[in-house]
């Protein structure tokens, strides 16, 4: 049965859905998901799980992500990004040291409005349908965590473009985080670039391009190399059969990990067997893999 994982350096104008789609030519396998979403522009790491380990998509999601990104400040888009149609233009006069100063007050945890087009759901439809209508709905902020954000470049010109790398977690819209950033500074921006460098410590260095899928078995990955960055507790063979049957457990090896963060469980080949979170003096179980 084959499952794993594949990272995917994705090509710009290409959906992600249909990255989804080409993988599951390629390898034969229906059941194929990816762990976070890139608009059609973007470029770079998109992570997919293959057969019965889709399960372990959601550790991936809540994993922090790395962008490269170029904005260009004073020029709006109603979509945010160079994609939309563009809805102003203002001058503005910014040298790089307002703009470092200005991201400055973006890390750490932030409150933000998610653009109009995007996945997310208004009464039962997405935003991005409800967009393509002409209709705008209010929105919620909502918090997001900006561990880095770091000024690469400030262009000349009264509409200059500012390059930047930010490490985000799950839920942020860097096209947002463009527009805000110019915000502070008095005006708008909107993405002409993006690329997701990592995911987690997935990075795109060791990714695959969609016209090298015919090698794809080379590049699949374990479930815990997957995960690599997960804390890691391995077991006897006595526990692992406890494990492989989703047991609590109370006291012993299953609680040598910090509590309530999901933890692999691996036996002693290594090979992870299930994922397991300890709850006060209990370690419970999220996810348990088949034999």
């Amino acid at each position: 049965m084959t499952q794993g994982f594949l990272v995917i350096d994705k090509p710009s104008g290409v959906t992600s859905n249909q990255v989804v789609s080409r993988v599951r030519k390629a390898t034969g396998v229906k059941k194929v998901g990816h762990a976070g979403t890139l608009d059609p522009m973007a470029t770079g790491v998109l992570v997919l799980a293959i057969g019965k380990v889709t399960r372990l998509i959601r550790y991936l999601q809540e994993m922090p992500k790395e962008y490269l990104a170029t904005a260009e400040f004073g020029v709006a888009t109603d979509t945010l990004d160079a994609e939309g149609a563009v809805l102003s233009r203002e001058p503005m006069d910014v040298s790089p040291e307002d703009v470092e100063t200005a991201a400055s007050r973006f890390v750490g945890t932030i409150h933000q409005v998610p653009p109009m087009v995007s996945a997310l759901k208004h009464e039962g439809r997405r935003l991005y349908e409800l967009a393509r209508e002409g209709e705008v709905v209010e929105r919620e902020a909502r918090p997001v965590v900006i561990h880095e954000l770091e000024i690469l470049s400030v262009g000349p010109g009264p509409y200059p473009e500012v390059e930047f790398r930010v490490v985000c977690g799950k839920g942020t819209y860097v096209r947002s985080l463009a527009d805000d950033l110019a915000g502070v500074l008095g005006g708008v921006a909107h993405l002409t670039a993006l690329r997701r460098t990592r995911t987690g410590s997935l990075s795109v260095t060791a990714s695959l391009g969609l016209d090298e899928l015919e090698r794809w078995e080379d590049h699949l990955l374990t479930p815990s190399q997957a995960l690599a960055d997960m804390p890691t507790v391995e077991v006897t063979p006595d526990t692992a059969a406890g494990v492989s049957h989703g047991m609590r457990f109370l006291g012993g090896d299953m609680m040598a990990a910090p509590e309530d963060i999901p933890y692999k469980v691996v036996n002693d080949d290594g090979r992870l067997i299930a994922v397991y979170r300890r709850v006060g003096e209990q370690a419970r179980p999220e996810v348990v893999l088949p034999g």
